[in-house]
């Protein structure tokens, strides 16, 4: 007997998120600001310095190691 349920049955909030939506997109550029927001800080000016040293070095795979 399957377990499986068909995806009209199921609720709402069940259905799994497509992978798609939940990686990022370095090809479309990551901003400063977008690398300080996903580490979960505040925006500020020693915040925003950071992160411009860390995208020079790492470029816009520096947000992959942070988001799924």
């Amino acid at each position: 007997m399957s377990t499986s349920e068909p995806e009209a049955s199921r609720s709402a909030d069940d259905r799994t998120t497509p992978d798609a939506l939940l990686h990022t997109s370095p090809v479309t550029g990551v901003a400063p600001e977008d690398l300080v927001l996903a580490t979960g800080r505040d925006i500020t000016p020693a915040t925003l310095e950071w992160a411009r040293r860390k995208l020079e070095a790492e470029g816009p795979a520096a947000i992959e190691k942070l988001l799924p």
